[in-house]
C-alpha cells in the first residue's frame, strides 16, 4: 500500500476509467483530487470509494481552461501541499462521421478538451512538481489505442490522441532537470459508458459493423496502480492494457 503521504489527481474523476483509477488510487491509500465539470459525479466517486475529507478532495474544473485549470492546482497544493501523480484522463469524442463533414465546431471542442486540458493540466502539474520538496513527481497520459492506431471516422480523436503522444515524450525529456517522469496509458475497449455501443457493432475498416470484445476497467485502475507505484528513477513510458481479442493488430 502507497503512503499516506502520496497525493494524486484525476481529471475526469467523474465517470468512467477516471472513477475507476480515482476509487483505486485511495483505496491504495492515495490521497485524492478529483476533477470533473460537475461536482455532483465527483462526489458519487467519493462516496463509491468510501472516502473521507483527510484523503480526497473534488474540484469542479474545465481543464479547457487555463484560469480554471490554476485554480484547480492552487486548491490542491493548499489542501495537501503537494502533488505527486497526476494521471490526464478527461477526454471527450465526437459522432463518428466522414472526414469532409466533421464540423469546426466539432473539431476545436475535441482538440480544447483531449489536447489543450491535458497541456494546461501538465504545464501547472511541472510549475507544482519543480517547486515542492522533495522535488519531482509523475504524469500519466491517457493515450487510447487510438494514439496509434486509427478508428474508421475518427480523425479528431484520433488526431488529438497522436498528439498526445508527442505531449507525453515532450514532458518525459523536460521534466528530467525537475525529477518529474511522465508516461502514458493506451487503452483498449475497456467497458464503461463510452464503450456501450460496442455490445451493438461499430464500424470496421472494411465498412462493416461488428460486435467488439471489451474488458473489465479494473484491469486499467490496476495498469494505472502500478505506474504510480514505481520510484522516481523508473518509468513506465507506454503501455497497452486491452481486450484480448479486440480487432486491434491487423486492424484495417
Amino acid at each position: 500500500m502507497e503512503s499516506m503521504s502520496k497525493v494524486a489527481m484525476v481529471t475526469g474523476a467523474g465517470s468512467g476509467i477516471g472513477r475507476s483509477v480515482s476509487i483505486a488510487l485511495i483505496k491504495n491509500g492515495y490521497r485524492v483530487v478529483l476533477t470533473g465539470r460537475h461536482e455532483s459525479t465527483l462526489q458519487e466517486t467519493i462516496s463509491l470509494a468510501e472516502a473521507g475529507e483527510s484523503n480526497s478532495l473534488a474540484v469542479a474544473a474545465d481543464v479547457v481552461d487555463p484560469e480554471s485549470v490554476k485554480q484547480l492546482f492552487a486548491e490542491t497544493l493548499a489542501a495537501f501541499g503537494r502533488l505527486d501523480v497526476l494521471f490526464n484522463n478527461a477526454g471527450i469524442n465526437v459522432p463518428a462521421v466522414p472526414l469532409e463533414d466533421v464540423s469546426y465546431e466539432d473539431w476545436q471542442s475535441i482538440v480544447a478538451t483531449n489536447l489543450t486540458g491535458s497541456f494546461l493540466c501538465t504545464q501547472e502539474a511541472f510549475k507544482l512538481m519543480r517547486d515542492q520538496t522533495p522535488q519531482g513527481g509523475r504524469i500519466i497520459n491517457n493515450g487510447s489505442i487510438s494514439a496509434s492506431t486509427p478508428r474508421p471516422m475518427s480523425a479528431p480523436y484520433t488526431a488529438t490522441k497522436h498528439a498526445i503522444t508527442g505531449l507525453t515524450k515532450s514532458a518525459s525529456l523536460d521534466g528530467r532537470k525537475y525529477n518529474i517522469a511522465c508516461g502514458q496509458i493506451d487503452i483498449g475497449n475497456a467497458s464503461t459508458d463510452m464503450t456501450d455501443r460496442m455490445q451493438h457493432g461499430v464500424p470496421q475498416a472494411d465498412g462493416s459493423l461488428a460486435v467488439e470484445p471489451t474488458m473489465s476497467v479494473d484491469n486499467v485502475a490496476n495498469a494505472i496502480l502500478y505506474m504510480a507505484s514505481l520510484p522516481l528513477d523508473a518509468n513506465v513510458q507506454f503501455l497497452t492494457v486491452m481486450a484480448t481479442q479486440m480487432p486491434l493488430v491487423g486492424r484495417g
